[in-house]
């Protein structure tokens, strides 16, 4: 157990309490909870009397982060830690090497959007990459059971922050950069020296492995020797495939040998994330015939591309909620579509306004019909979300539905022979977050009784 907390409500007896002046809460306002709870010691950074020993810091955060790198980082060194980084692909990629290593027998645990997810236990996380409390105990305990290695998503958040601090990865991987969090990075160019940044955690023997076809690569790639590529043009090579809305068939190349591959994840961005994962397990000492072996018990993780059958139509569900990501899995499902293609789509509130427009006018350009509805609005008022949205908008082949539920059934209502319907932003959240109260909505779930109630 560390000897650290920093909520209040779960200090166990004999831990010290680091009370942090958060974005939201204030830990120092909960010293007296922690005392109560067991706590035998406090460091905070006001002046305060307490009944048991108390250490005024500069900044808790700092104080915490620096402790629990000395004492705990060693401790976790014989892991072997992969992270991956990217706007979009972190989730499918990371999710999918999890899958292919568990398969190949080793005892892996994987990090992220969807959770924490080792052998038969999953927990759920506030962030795609937890505080480095949350992260260091997670890691400690899945190590002290056996566990040997780790596959965790790294956002741009959690460098800036340094959720990361003291672990060192034996393999990096770079997904794609575009547009999103300029909310909290404010340009292009901060949002990709925060992702450069993973480059610092690599260990000396470290491999690096990298989508080549995306702009932002070379800005990795001249910053670390050891590099493996994918792409049209990658050390492991696209040579063709064929793409269909349940499986896809891949045909690529590898220093003098060609390979033919079919997985049960579709669209061409799943491509990079499958040869993504392929390229690190391969960097783990893996065959690419033991991987291709294991390749039919791939799924994609929940919420990413997940495919149902509804009255000959197909829905799919994703949690694509950037500019890019709406525009290239439209893009991937106007491919293949054999009739229409209609989207549900919304933007966050008091996040990103920017992206707003930018959405509503690749969701109304790149499909045949379009349902703007809610996703999430938090404090901001629904209407002035959906007024950003509209701005971007010049067609008229949209209808706005605030309420998520009735969006997704009036879809469902509409869709007629090989029509596919995408329900876009949400993904695995089960949940709406009005006001600041979470509200359980699951988009699947909403598909799944429609579903059962036409059978």
């Amino acid at each position: 157990m560390i000897k650290f907390a920093t909520d209040s409500r779960k200090v166990k007896q004999g831990q010290v309490f680091v009370a942090i002046k958060g974005h939201t809460v204030d830990g120092h306002k909960y010293i007296n909870d922690a005392i109560k709870n067991g706590a035998i010691a406090v460091v905070g950074e006001e002046d305060l009397k307490l009944d048991v020993p108390y250490t005024k810091v500069k900044s808790s955060e700092e104080y915490l982060k620096n402790t629990l790198t000395r004492e705990y980082a060693k401790t976790l060194e014989d892991l072997v830690i992969v992270g991956i980084t990217g706007t979009n692909g972190k989730t499918t990629t990371s999710y999918i090497t999890y899958q292919m290593l568990k398969a190949l027998n080793v005892k892996v645990a994987y990090l992220g959007t969807i959770g924490f997810y080792y052998e038969d236990e999953v927990i759920t996380l506030e962030n795609t990459t937890p505080d480095i409390l949350t992260l260091y105990e997670l890691l400690l305990n899945v190590k002290e059971k056996g566990c040997t290695h780790i596959i965790m998503e790294v956002s741009s958040h959690s460098l800036y922050y340094e959720r990361i601090a003291g672990l060192k990865l034996q393999i990096a991987a770079f997904t794609n950069l575009t547009e999103d969090h300029l909310d909290f990075h404010k340009t292009m160019e901060n949002y990709l020296n925060e992702k450069l940044k993973i480059i610092n955690y690599l260990k000396k023997d470290s491999v690096f492995i990298a989508n080549s076809d995306d702009e932002a690569a070379p800005k990795f790639l001249e910053k670390w020797s050891n590099n493996l590529t994918l792409g049209l043009n990658g050390d492991i090579k696209i040579n063709n495939y064929k793409i269909t809305p349940a499986e896809t068939t891949l045909n690529f190349s590898y220093k003098d040998s060609e390979y033919t591959v079919t997985y049960n994840l579709t669209s061409k961005f799943n491509i990079y994330n499958y040869l993504t994962a392929l390229a690190i397990t391969m960097s783990l000492g893996f065959k690419i015939n033991e991987i291709l072996d294991i390749t039919p018990k791939i799924k994609a993780p929940v919420g990413r591309c997940e495919t149902y059958k509804v009255k000959n139509a197909y829905v799919v569900i994703d949690y694509a909620h950037t500019p890019d990501a709406v525009e290239k899995i439209i893009d991937a499902y106007q491919e293949l579509k054999e009739n229409k293609v209609i989207t549900i789509i919304g933007c966050g509130g008091d996040r990103d306004p920017i992206k707003r427009p930018i959405m509503g006018e690749i969701a109304t350009n790149k499909s045949d019909f379009v349902i703007l509805t809610n996703d999430n609005p938090r404090t901001e008022d629904p209407k002035a979300i959906m007024a950003d949205i509209l701005k971007g908008i010049k067609k008229n082949n949209y209808k706005v539905i605030y309420d998520r539920k009735e969006a997704i059934k009036e879809a469902l209502d509409m869709l007629e022979n090989k029509d596919i319907l995408l329900i876009l932003g949400k993904g695995h959240e089960d949940y709406q977050i009005i006001g600041h109260e979470k509200i359980h909505l699951s988009d699947k779930e909403e598909v799944l009784k429609y579903s059962e109630n036409k059978k």
